[in-house]
Order: structure tokens, then C-alpha cells, then sequence
């Protein structure tokens, strides 16, 4: 695992408490601050500052209009900053290529990830929104690095999604780490094998068609272009981790990983760790507990096929992300 502050998630910086808000003031997110501090080197930055708005300042908004989506002042008819938020997104790509996630300012028309409020869809009722917009930061951003992990702050309050958005932040920081040096099938390979039960926790058939995938590339030794190979890997591999894990393929891998230790285990032992499984789908048990149990019976019988991968610890323990899930 990295060390602390190794990694870098850019963050719009009214999450961090600065006063860059249209008011003047912020939204300091104290679990952010306080606890992802702890683990994460945050960039911050505030687009409508970096336009030269200031604060306080007049608030925009999104508006469908027959040339595209503007947005413009929603006093100042003629304050139309939609091509100064896209310049200013695209001049970051130099720094958001050093990132391994973001998170964004749920509802900004700058920096909303998505459901942002977006006026003149309803010709009849033009000031009645839709909460159907892309903020013009986040939309450039996400365009020029689709598979970047990125979430809003007020997504980060449910359990599962804030474990899947931390896992994916891990994943990718391994994954550019990978890139650094020089890839070849094996290394692709082996990477592959680290994630396999991860990916199958979110999608069991995608994440085994993506193995299979792989393994005929290697096998039929046709691999034109390792770039090539990296790009549509990583597309799907980011896009497994998107899906939501849910209980039962948690349950599915969980059963697989114990099948390794049948000729280990004594019986009490194998009872043990076959009610606490059930309790877990049962929802009488958080994940944390299975998994320790597993780690624990893993350490008294090494296997490095198992030992290695990541499901057993894709994130810091110290952030308790498997104890509400």
C-alpha cells in the first residue's frame, strides 16, 4: 500500500474551506478534510476564480439555447462565460494528467459531475430546470480523462459509493504505476491477476470475459501494439470498477477464495468461516469481517495466488471503508 499523501486527487477548493463561493464563502467537507487528508495530497481549484469572477460574485447558471449550452449570469443576461470555463478546463490537462481522482461540487454549473440544474429544455416554462446538465469544468475533464476516477462530495455520504470511489482512486494509482515502466503482456498479466476476484466483486461476467480477453491476446502472441492493448484493457477495466459491487458476487468470491483453504482448515475452522459468510449475506455482518477472518486464516497458510490480490486489502485498513458495507 502507498504511503500517506502519495497520491493526488484534485477536489474543487470550496470542499477544502476556501472562501471562493459565490457568496464569498465555502463548503469545507469535513470527512474530506479531516480523513481522506489523512491518505490524499489534494489539489484544489476553483474555475469561476480562475475565469476572474471573483468572490462574491454574481451565481450562473445553465442554459439549453439553440447554438449549444451556455452558461450565463442569472441577473446579467450578456454575462456569458461558456467559452472562458472550457479554455480554463483545458489549460489544467497539464496537472489532471497527475491525478489518480477528483472530487467535485455537486450542483455547480462549473463543476457538477452530473444533475446539474439546466434551464430552457421546457420552451413553455423556460426558468423551470431539469436536473439534467454537466457542469463545463467537469464535462472538459471527464472528456479528456474518461477513466479517471471522479465523484461529487455529496455522493461521498453513501458508504458503498464512497468505498468504490476510494478503491477505484487505488486501483488507478497503481495502474499509472504499472505504465511507468515498460509494459509487456506478463506484467499486464500479472496486474490482471491482482484485480481478477476485485473485478469480479462488481461484475462477474464482464470481469471474466475481460480475463479471457487477455489471455487469448497473450496466448495468440498477435499483440500489434502494447499501447493499443493497455488503452482498451484499462477502458474496461476502470468501467468493472464503476458497477457498484453488490453482496451476493461479494458472497460469490468470498465462497471461491475459501475453496482454497477445503484442505487446510480444520472443521471448526471451515464452520467458522461458513456462518460468518452467511451472517455477511444475511446483512447481520459487515464485509470487514469475512475478509479479516480470510486474511487470518491466510497467514497461517500462505498463497501468494491469494495473498496478492487486492480484494483482501484494496484500500488502507485505517480507513474502515469495509466496516459499513
Amino acid at each position: 500500500m502507498y504511503e500517506k499523501h502519495d497520491i493526488q486527487i484534485g477536489i474543487s477548493a470550496c470542499l477544502l474551506g476556501e472562501k471562493v463561493r459565490y457568496d464569498g464563502g465555502h463548503k469545507l467537507q469535513n470527512y474530506i478534510h479531516d480523513t481522506l487528508g489523512e491518505f490524499f495530497s489534494f489539489k484544489t481549484f476553483c474555475p469561476e476564480m480562475d475565469i476572474g469572477l471573483g468572490a462574491p460574485r454574481e451565481t450562473i447558471r445553465l442554459i439549453q439555447k439553440e447554438d449549444g449550452i451556455r452558461c450565463v449570469g442569472t441577473k446579467t443576461e450578456t454575462l456569458d462565460v461558456t467559452e472562458k470555463l472550457v479554455s480554463s478546463a483545458q489549460e489544467q490537462a497539464s496537472w489532471h494528467k497527475n491525478l489518480c481522482g477528483y472530487i467535485l461540487k455537486k450542483g455547480s454549473p462549473s463543476c457538477g459531475m452530473e444533475s446539474v440544474k439546466l434551464y430552457g429544455l421546457n420552451q413553455k416554462k423556460p426558468n423551470l430546470p431539469q436536473m439534467k446538465g454537466v457542469g463545463l469544468y467537469a464535462k472538459v475533464l471527464q472528456d479528456n480523462f474518461p477513466h479517471l476516477p471522479i465523484e461529487e462530495e455529496g455522493r461521498l455520504g453513501d458508504t458503498g459509493l464512497r468505498e468504490n470511489f476510494i478503491k477505484r482512486v487505488y486501483a488507478y494509482r497503481h495502474w499509472k504505476d504499472v505504465n511507468q515502466k515498460m509494459l509487456t503482456t506478463d506484467v499486464l498479466t500479472e496486474f490482471h491477476t491482482q484485480y481478477k476476484y476485485v473485478l469480479m466483486s462488481h461484475d462477474q461476467t464482464r470481469a471474466r470475459v475481460l480475463g479471457k480477453s487477455l489471455s487469448a491476446t497473450v496466448l495468440a502472441k498477435t499483440t500489434a501494439s502494447m499501447a493499443e492493448l493497455s488503452k482498451t484493457y484499462l477502458a474496461e477495466f476502470m468501467s468493472i470498477l464503476k458497477i457498484k459491487a453488490s453482496i451476493q458476487n461479494h458472497i460469490s468470491v468470498l465462497q471461491h477464495i475459501q475453496g482454497y483453504l477445503k484442505n487446510e482448515l480444520i472443521k471448526d475452522d471451515e464452520q467458522e468461516l461458513t456462518e460468518t459468510i452467511e451472517q455477511y449475506r444475511q446483512g447481520y455482518l459487515p464485509l470487514i469481517v469475512p475478509v479479516t477472518l480470510l486474511k487470518h486464516h491466510f497467514r497461517r497458510y500462505p498463497m501468494p495466488s491469494v495473498q496478492h490480490s487486492k480484494y483482501l486489502s484494496p484500500h488502507p485498513s485505517e480507513l474502515m471503508l469495509l466496516n459499513s458495507i
